[in-house]
């Protein structure tokens, strides 16, 4: 009661210095860097796509539509030409140029400036200027997922590569960056599709999730995507006036294996697993129904997804055979007991480790003990970072293009050249795979794509578990906002307060 009463007496002081027309929104951690170049956290990305413009971007159904291009094409299967809008002007006033999409991906191949995103160019020869507003982009070789690279944004041509974000040329201009506290923009009044109809944007950083909630409730946030605790879901539609909805989504939610380890290399323990675990009741109880049960990392709103990948039933009865035809027998062949025990690697935020337990209760039930271990972020990260684990579960968020795959399961995508970190090895997947990387026809890329999402599936070098739906809570007068299948943020520029 007594917090109830403090945090309303502070929502209140805060609505009374909210300047008009702008969206307060709630998030739970605050954007590490908000430089293109190197933003990589989901709250960056997202904030950045509001401040920065890049040549293309996906839309809501998840397709590459131009930005800065007014038009672009490619020429052959290595070179890629782009003619840029003529009225882009930066925040700071200067005009976009070519020379400006240039210099931001030269910045980020160059090994000085230790980008994040500099291995993702690493097909990237060269550029050449054709004008102030035309230019070319050469392969070293042909590479069909490269157009996803063309989603960066674009900085200023001679942006230096330290801590204080440039300008942009999005609908919306960076105001103030309070670490920890908040970060504000403000309307593009330039901007040279449309001004926002907002004035602009509060993102609050308030890491405790139920704060977060009470905040929502009293008034000092309006809008929340995701950041918000699956049991707070209830609640907030029974207590507050707000309109709480999900839209499915293509984050994915999986088991990561340690295919080195001496049980887990055997595919019927995999196949056990996989049956042992009851996704549907996990959904329904501990994720409120917003998730959808996931079969492999492609989700059904990809359109490289092949619907004839074998989903892993719910079948203890099944696991228990599997496990003893893999030689694991039941010690006393009545109720659960442990044919074998694993770890399993989780962080210690509370949703994670009530998934860990229920994950844990499951699995008892055919015979398998685990022992959970969570861990701060960053202690977890690094240890499956390492492959420092038996089991451990990630999400893998913003998927469009498939060659995602090769990054994950590729055999020359071991760390640290890749995520590979169960170490998994196929040769009929890895062929697949470099040749998605070299096929140009969209139904050849969903032949090859679907034969490899096949493949992975039945060799379970990951447990699917699901799709997690994007859940926004809004108030009432926010109009216009559209969810984006990734999370992003950018029809925040549409948005108005009514």
């Amino acid at each position: 009661m007594l917090l109830l009463i403090c945090l309303a007496a502070g929502c209140r002081s805060s609505d009374q210095e909210r300047p008009s027309n702008y969206l307060v929104l709630g998030i739970e951690a605050n954007p590490a860097q908000l430089d293109p170049r190197y933003a990589t956290d989901a709250n960056a990305v997202r904030i950045g796509h509001l401040l920065y413009n890049s040549l293309l971007r996906a839309d809501e159904k998840m397709q590459l539509q131009a930005e800065l291009a007014e038009s672009w094409r490619r020429l052959d299967e290595r070179t890629f030409q782009f003619d840029l809008r003529q009225n882009v002007k930066f925040h700071d006033g200067r005009p976009l140029t070519a020379g400006d999409v240039k210099f931001t991906f030269e910045s980020i191949l160059d090994p000085a400036n230790r980008s994040p995103k500099r291995a993702l160019l690493k097909q990237l020869y060269a550029i050449d200027l054709a004008g102030s507003h035309r230019l070319r982009f050469h392969l070293n070789a042909a590479h069909a997922p490269f157009v996803e690279h063309f989603t960066l944004g674009i900085v200023p041509q001679g942006s230096p590569a330290d801590q204080r974000p440039p300008p942009g040329s999005g609908p919306f201009i960076l105001d103030k960056y309070e670490s920890g506290e908040k970060v504000a923009l403000k309307a593009n009044p330039l901007y040279w599709e449309n001004k926002p109809a907002l004035d602009g944007l509060v993102f609050k950083i308030v890491p405790d999730a139920m704060v977060r909630a009470l905040e929502f409730k009293q008034g000092a946030i309006d809008f929340m995507q995701n950041d918000l605790e699956p049991d707070m879901l209830p609640w907030l539609k029974s207590q507050t006036n707000a309109e709480v909805t999900a839209h499915q989504g293509t984050t994915f939610q999986y088991i990561g294996i340690n295919l080195t380890h001496p049980i887990l290399r055997q595919l019927k323990v995999r196949q056990a697993l996989a049956h042992a675990i009851d996704r549907a009741r996990i959904i329904r109880h501990l994720l409120k129904d917003a998730a959808i049960a996931a079969n492999g990392v492609i989700s059904p709103l990809n359109e490289a997804y092949d619907n004839s990948v074998m989903e892993w039933a719910y079948d203890p009865a099944k696991a228990k055979q599997l496990l003893d035809d893999a030689g694991f027998t039941d010690p006393d062949g009545d109720g659960p007991k442990a044919r074998f025990r694993l770890s399993y690697k989780t962080t210690n935020i509370d949703l994670r480790r009530r998934i860990a337990e229920a994950l844990k209760e499951q699995l008892l039930q055919v015979g398998i003990e685990l022992e959970i271990r969570s861990y701060e972020w960053g202690t977890f990260f690094s240890d499956v970072k390492n492959g420092n684990f038996h089991l451990y579960s990630l999400a893998w968020v913003g998927i469009r293009d498939p060659d995602v795959q090769h990054q994950i399961f590729h055999s020359a995508s071991v760390p640290p050249n890749g995520d590979n970190r169960g170490r998994y090895a196929n040769p009929q997947v890895d062929q697949l795979l470099d040749r998605g990387r070299v096929a140009m026809e969209p139904a050849e890329r969903r032949r090859i794509y679907g034969a490899a999402q096949r493949l992975i599936a039945e060799d379970l070098p990951y447990v699917p578990l699901w799709w997690q739906k994007n859940v926004i809570a809004r108030k009432t007068n926010v109009q216009g906002f559209v969810p984006y299948p990734d999370g992003d943020l950018i029809s925040l520029k549409q948005v108005s307060l009514r």
